[in-house]
């Protein structure tokens, strides 16, 4: 660290600097210091804090995929797949009816809709909006339908059009930034009930280099892998990455969809009920690149999809 003086038409402003390699480039990350010597002195301490974090939270996604599975960790992911008796099954129109009406209740209350699931399969089937309820609510309901259909019907795996595509489809009635990655400056961190930061998203000028980099371990890694992993591994990055304003959770769940579903997987619903085990699992990975809880939760979920389409 060091500072830096930077001039800004007739004064000098300082700044705290770091100086990050990425490749063959160097990325500056600055705080600022004041206008001042003794304002620069006087503002370090705290500025010095704010900077680590700042480079804390830039290495982190500076190598996204630096853990290689060994083909003994692969032969138990294989394991675990087959224990969880995951098959390749073709739903019926009337069991992606009853799938999509729990994905749309589970995927939303999980982000905080308060329409509940008798309200759900009212709006999805009769079109009966709650009265009570927020417009954009009802709106995201529709969205979240209308985006199992599109995974449903597309032939691509993974691409920056379609998880903008994606979103556009969930949001388009309720969000203005709907199928926009954050702009530059435009930085998101999950706090929890104490105003504790429990996640940072990637630094917004690194959104599309890394979600770019997610598409391609998946292109490379996609006939080697075993289809539950990919699965848990993009939905997990994309999450870790969290490239929009809002709306990332429930996209990441229906990349996670998409990616089973190019691989012949029946599709998973993460239910609410599972939430604190569901945000373990993110942690988890985010924090030791662990990705067994993510699968040993999909392969739980599949269990619960059985008994739900056997109703």
């Amino acid at each position: 660290m060091h500072v830096e003086k930077r001039k800004a038409k007739n004064r000098t402003k300082y700044y705290l600097a770091h100086a990050i390699r990425e490749g063959k480039n160097v990325r500056k990350l600055r705080v600022y210091l004041g206008t001042n010597k003794k304002e620069a002195e006087k503002n370090r301490a705290h500025a010095e804090n704010i900077l680590r974090e700042k480079i804390k939270v830039y290495k982190a996604f500076s190598d996204p995929f630096k853990t290689v599975l060994t083909e003994k960790e692969l032969d138990e992911i294989k394991t675990l797949e087959a224990r969880g008796n995951v098959k390749i099954k073709h739903l019926s129109e009337e069991e992606w009816k009853i799938f999509t009406e729990a994905f749309a209740y589970d995927t939303n209350a999980i982000e905080g809709s308060t329409v509940n699931f008798n309200e759900v399969k009212n709006i999805l089937e009769k079109h009966q909006w709650p009265r009570e309820k927020e417009k954009w609510e009802i709106s995201e309901t529709y969205g979240v339908a209308d985006a199992i259909e599109h995974i449903r019907r597309t032939k691509e795996h993974i691409s920056l059009e379609l998880i903008k595509e994606l979103h556009k489809t969930v949001f388009k009635n309720s969000k203005p930034f709907a199928g926009s990655f954050r702009k530059r400056g435009e930085d998101v961190a999950v706090v929890d009930g104490y105003g504790r930061i429990i996640h940072r998203g990637a630094p917004s000028a690194k959104v599309a280099y890394l979600l770019k980099d997610t598409i391609k371990w998946y292109n490379k890694n996609k006939n080697k892998y075993p289809a539950i992993l990919l699965a848990a591994v993009v939905h997990n990055q994309f999450e870790t990455i969290h490239p929009f304003r809002d709306g990332n959770g429930r996209v990441g769940r229906l990349l996670l969809n998409n990616i089973l579903l190019k691989h012949n997987k029946p599709p998973v619903n993460i239910e609410l009920k599972n939430r604190k085990e569901y945000y373990t699992a993110l942690r988890e990975y985010e924090s030791n690149g662990d990705i067994r809880p993510t699968i040993e939760l999909i392969l739980k979920e599949y269990r619960n999809l059985k008994k739900l389409l056997k109703k």
